[in-house]
């Protein structure tokens, strides 16, 4: 049985908690890389600027790294992952202080021939 090769691409510590950033990825997981391009392009959200990023970054690294053919190329996974939390805090009144918090998340793109 022949091994399946996949090509990866992932960002770290990006600014966009990872519950908005997954309501994305479900958008392209199981598509063909073109059609996901396409999909994220038109794609309002914050975080579909990241991801289009990171796919072309996979599918770069496909064809240069092992010679995929672009056009034969799946989205085979799309995780997003929780990264650290920024503390940070706001005065309020009387002298006191709310915390809120900056979610990060790690994100992770792999391509395969199909």
């Amino acid at each position: 049985m022949d091994k399946i090769r996949e090509a990866h691409a992932m960002a770290k510590q990006v600014r966009i908690s990872p519950n908005k950033a997954r309501q994305v990825l479900r958008l392209i997981a199981g598509k063909n890389a073109n059609d996901a391009v396409m999909t994220l392009r038109y794609t309002p959200k914050k975080a579909a600027r990241f991801i289009e990023k990171i796919l072309n970054s996979a599918v770069a690294n496909a064809d240069h790294n092992f010679g995929m053919d672009v056009d034969k190329l799946v989205v085979v996974k799309a995780v997003a992952d929780t990264g650290t939390t920024l503390r940070r805090f706001r005065p309020v009144s009387m002298g006191r202080a709310h915390p809120f918090r900056h979610y990060t998340c790690h994100i992770t793109v792999a391509v395969a021939e199909r």
